[in-house]
């Protein structure tokens, strides 16, 4: 391998742009090719990158059928489109640095595991949460029995109302038969990071949650379609032009939300973009279907319990997190762990060093340039252990996720007997 891990970015949108300039601000990695269909977004990638003609392609299955240009490949494609290229680098020799959920179905997630294991190839699934200062700080703290056994968890993900708009209701994420359920989409990081905190395998899942909100049935009197028609523009809490407006100037919200309105952020860029694209349009059309609330409720062996609440209906803001042991409980705000111990009657405030927001803009708070380091770090020395969101473990999140849409559905609850085995109890 040369000196710097060599990159082929599968997909130049929001994620995959992210993952590329963290990785190249490491002096570790390069980009070398480019796969986007998009002229656009293709064109200013191969741009920043300086790549050349022949690195740089409208289809991945151009690139796969290619001499490996890279060590890795980053998958960063729509959801219900990983399957296909994830399998095919893996069979031509590239590690892979999948962003979640690896596929909305079993099936699909399984074939691209295998291939990366069939391949002797290295997958790290962007589980991004794993991999924070915050996270990392909490499980040394759980792990150390600090506050003993753990017996039951209380977490919440605020996912914001501008945020659940954009992404979910006028976004890619609007329709599960275009993507995946809000839970598979979102959540899937919350399931797998309570299991990696709690350390212990899921016995029985249940779940109650819908869309109870965007939609048809709650437009105001006097809506129009689009939001710069509406006489409602200036009044309504989900208006696009108020919701995008404030980003323009702000290069943290021109990276991101602006940038998935148009490549070339400008304010007459956006004005158009909000006038023709779905990002303009009114949030109670009934465009989408997704669940805008949902609680799934996870029973672990040895009876440990935990509560999860994903909602639109917050600020966007960090992961909220109670943990109840034998000895003490700590109360967690993606920032700061404050640790109460029952035998002295103590309370200790611990600062991580969880930098910045807890947007995609800034980076997950750090825990996207965690990550990052991570994986090339693993890809560089071959070390699988540097890998903590491995295909396996993936899996077994995204059963979670199947189990409790299962027994939202159905009214049930969900027993896992095994991975890739539910049964109805």
């Amino acid at each position: 391998m040369s000196e710097l891990v060599r990159l082929a970015v599968i997909g130049a949108g929001s994620r995959g742009t992210n993952y590329a300039r963290l990785a190249v601000a490491t002096g570790r990695a390069e980009v070398v090719a480019v796969v986007e269909p998009d002229p656009e977004r293709r064109a200013a990638f191969a741009e920043e990158y300086a790549l050349p003609g022949d690195a740089v392609f409208s289809d991945w299955g151009e690139l796969a059928a290619t001499s490996p240009l890279a060590d890795a490949a980053v998958i960063a494609t729509p959801d219900r489109l990983h399957v296909g290229p994830a399998v095919a680098f893996a069979e031509a020799g590239y590690h892979l640095l999948l962003e979640k959920p690896m596929a909305p179905t079993r099936e699909d997630s399984l074939r691209i595991v295998e291939a990366a294991e069939r391949n002797n190839v290295l997958l790290m699934v962007c589980h991004v949460m794993r991999y924070s200062a915050y996270s990392r700080a909490l499980k040394a703290l759980l792990d150390s029995g600090r506050i003993g056994e753990i017996v039951s968890v209380e977490h919440l993900e605020p996912i914001g109302w501008w945020h659940f708009a954009h992404s979910y209701v006028r976004g890619n994420w609007a329709r599960e038969a275009e993507s995946s359920s809000m839970l598979m989409a979102k959540s899937s990081h919350d399931l797998d990071w309570l299991s990696h905190i709690i350390g212990r395998p899921v016995r029985r899942v249940s779940s109650f949650g819908s869309l109870s909100f965007f939609t048809p049935a709650n437009m105001p009197t006097g809506a129009a379609d689009r939001c710069v028609d509406c006489a409602l523009v200036n009044s309504c809490a989900y208006s696009a032009p108020t919701i995008y407006g404030r980003f323009l100037g702000d290069p943290v919200g021109e990276r991101w939300p602006l940038a998935v309105l148009t490549p070339q952020v400008t304010a007459e860029r956006v004005d158009e973009a909000l006038r023709t694209g779905p990002y303009g349009e009114c949030v109670f059309n009934g465009r989408n279907d997704v669940a805008d609330h949902q609680v799934v409720n996870l029973e672990y062996t040895g009876g440990v319990t935990a509560s999860f609440t994903v909602t639109a209906f917050t600020d966007l803001d960090f992961r909220k997190t109670r943990i109840f042991g034998t000895l003490g409980s700590i109360d967690g705000d993606g920032r700061r762990l404050v640790v109460h111990e029952f035998t002295t009657n103590t309370r200790e405030t611990m600062e991580t060093s969880t930098l910045d927001g807890a947007s995609a803009a800034d980076g997950h708070g750090g825990a996207d340039a965690s990550l990052i380091d991570a994986f090339l770090d693993a890809v560089r020395t071959g070390d699988r252990a540097l890998i903590e969101s491995g295909g396996r473990d993936s899996l077994h999140s995204h059963e979670l996720v199947w189990a409790a849409e299962q027994a939202r559905n159905t009214s049930t609850v969900v027993e896992l007997q095994s991975i890739g085995a539910l049964a109805v109890g």
